[in-house]
């Protein structure tokens, strides 16, 4: 009785397994995982096969609208932030004016208040932060994004759908 409840075991392990990994690929094809298909990435090339994924799907028209709205802009590297995984002392120079070195693991910017969506406001989430700077409709915002791919710091659009919004005025700190 054991021996089939583990040979079942593993058949269905060996059915289900490749599918999962079929799904995956797919998925990552379409683009980098910080970025999505309504807002992807400068530099983010598309190929034929991720076009056809995101067409299935239900994405290409809104992609090609985001084109026409905002085109990302590449700013200079925070002053006094490191060359690599700067993302939250990027944001803490944007909001405060200096590198302030107790921010600069995303996971510090939890520890202010939770607040509504505004310019200002800090969106974070595990490993990422950026500032919001203008609502553009939705839940897509106009952003300050230190290390936003590429190590390169973007004011572009971004979707705040998965992440915490912040107040880091708050005095809380």
């Amino acid at each position: 009785m054991f021996r089939t409840v583990i040979l079942a075991a593993i058949a269905l392990a060996c059915l289900i397994a490749p599918a999962e990994a079929r799904n995956k690929r797919e998925i990552l094809s379409v683009a980098h995982p910080d970025c999505n298909i309504v807002f992807p990435c400068e530099g983010v090339v598309a190929s034929p096969r991720g076009e056809a994924i995101a067409k299935k799907l239900g994405f290409g028209a809104a992609q090609k609208q985001y084109r026409h709205q905002v085109s990302a802009q590449i700013v200079q590297h925070p002053d006094g932030c490191p060359r690599r995984l700067f993302c939250g002392c990027g944001a803490a120079v944007r909001v405060f004016g200096a590198p302030i070195r107790s921010l600069w693991p995303a996971a510090a910017w939890f520890r202010f208040p939770r607040t509504a969506p505004a310019p200002g406001m800090v969106a974070v989430r595990r490993h990422h932060v950026f500032v919001l700077e203008q609502h553009l409709g939705g839940s897509t915002w106009l952003a300050f994004d230190a290390n936003s791919g590429g190590h390169a710091t973007r004011i572009h659009a971004r979707s705040i759908a998965g992440f915490a919004i912040v107040n880091p005025r708050s005095g809380a700190s």
